[in-house]
């Protein structure tokens, strides 16, 4: 079939291991961005699941120029029609606009990544025409008030097989399960609880991340196949 049906198979993406996620209920989301991308961030997720006023897109359009000045890759959550304005990458959910109709939408080349939480939902993922698959909750997580079961580490290596696209592990992660996950072969880790310190400043915000940048990509050059 065609570039949107099912066989779609754009270039594989590469997806940083290290993959933050901006909650706007959490981190006050410009001064965070602007943390996460000196810090080397080159993806950042927006995820505002509040209403979608103007003041908040305004706060997105702001992001998405950061990510670009920065060569980062902006992706917003849930919302085809903000992505599609902002000319930025969309992040899926299974409750969300079908993958396909997101294609019709969104700019040619965009990048769509979408969630999945089990084996079932991973086979059917890997049919649609998105560029990476997220996978969770890994770990017991509190950033969602009704959580899928947990996955854990042993179903995600399993599972790593019944797809080529790139993963994205997501759910309760933190710096000191991360190099298991890359492990169990994980090509990214999504991460939001981790994210944050305690009090969160801008400076300590830098530092947490570049913290992780060090850990996931040393931990994904340590289990990538040697050549």
């Amino acid at each position: 079939m065609g570039r949107y049906g099912i066989g779609y198979a754009a270039d594989r993406l590469k997806l940083p291991a290290f993959y933050p996620i901006l909650d706007t209920d959490r981190v006050p989301a410009i001064p965070a961005a602007e943390a996460l991308l000196e810090a080397g961030a080159r993806i950042l997720q927006y995820r505002h699941k509040s209403f979608f006023s103007r003041t908040a897109f305004e706060e997105a359009a702001r992001i998405a120029e950061l990510c670009r000045q920065a060569g980062a890759l902006f992706i917003v959550n849930d919302r085809a029609d903000i992505a599609a304005l902002l000319h930025a990458g969309l992040h899926l959910g299974q409750e969300d606009l079908a993958p396909a109709d997101a294609r019709r939408i969104l700019p040619a080349g965009s990048a769509i990544g979408f969630s999945t939480h089990n084996e079932g939902q991973l086979r059917a993922g890997h049919l649609e025409p998105v560029d990476y698959l997220a996978i969770g909750p890994i770990f017991e997580t509190g950033s969602k008030l009704n959580p899928d079961p947990m996955v854990g580490l042993e179903a995600l290596g399993a599972w790593r097989a019944l797809t080529q696209k790139p993963l994205v592990a997501i759910g309760g992660i933190t710096r000191q399960s991360a190099p298991r996950v890359f492990q169990a072969g994980a090509d990214s880790v999504a991460i939001l609880g981790d994210l944050i310190p305690n009090p969160c400043t801008a400076a300590a915000l830098r530092a947490r991340a570049e913290e992780w940048i060090a850990i996931s990509d040393d931990a994904r050059a340590r289990d990538a196949p040697q050549q």
